[in-house]
């Protein structure tokens, strides 16, 4: 399987929240979509409702099945509750802490800036989206790509850091992991306990 790059709002449908930003989608269609969408039963199995909830975290994150599935082995080994664990590393991403510091609007435009080379880790060239940024890392601009439009229009709709964890500076285009994310400052809703449950069949 590819990465999904496919229309937003059919995913917006399947799910039925805007997981990948705001789709008025769902407010004109709130049924799945396809032929079926509307006469599709309600009721799912234990089995389908945890797969579906795997399935919502690799298209929020934008992860592939083998990466999201190492990623669920390296959680599962680490100490304390492994699907906290999981959405820890989720977070740690590059491409994600890219998006969450505002620099990129969407996690698939923050990716792109990665890919394309325009961020900086600790002063050093990074272009792998999955690269696992740690508390402590400064993730920031490069000198050549601060004028970039796409930079600079998503740092001018940032308001003030949403994420104790992070850190902005503005002037310096620059941002500080400052600590690993709790559970409660991940807003992003999954219940990552179904994941933990499919992953132990």
């Amino acid at each position: 399987m590819a990465r999904y790059r496919g229309p937003k709002a059919k995913i917006a449908r399947k799910f039925g929240e805007a997981i990948e930003g705001h789709s008025k989608a769902l407010q004109k269609k709130n049924y799945p979509p396809g032929q079926h969408g509307r006469g599709r039963r309600k009721k799912q199995s234990e089995y389908a409702i945890q797969l579906q909830e795997k399935q919502k975290a690799k298209y929020i994150y934008g992860v592939l099945e083998r990466q999201f599935a190492k990623m669920f082995d390296i959680a599962s080994r680490k100490q304390g509750i492994t699907g906290e664990n999981l959405l820890q590393l989720l977070e740690a991403r590059l491409d994600n802490i890219v998006y969450r510091l505002g620099i990129a609007p969407t996690r698939r435009g923050a990716r792109q800036l990665v890919s394309h080379r325009h961020i900086l880790v600790n002063g050093e060239l990074v272009n792998i989206p999955s690269y696992t940024v740690k508390p402590g890392d400064i993730v920031s601009v490069r000198e050549r790509s601060k004028s970039l439009e796409a930079i600079t229009n998503s740092l001018a709709g940032r308001g003030a850091s949403k994420f104790p964890w992070l850190e902005w500076d503005n002037s310096s285009l620059a941002g500080k992991v400052v600590s690993t994310p709790t559970r409660d400052e991940i807003p992003e809703n999954i219940k990552e306990q179904l994941i933990v449950e499919l992953y132990s069949k």
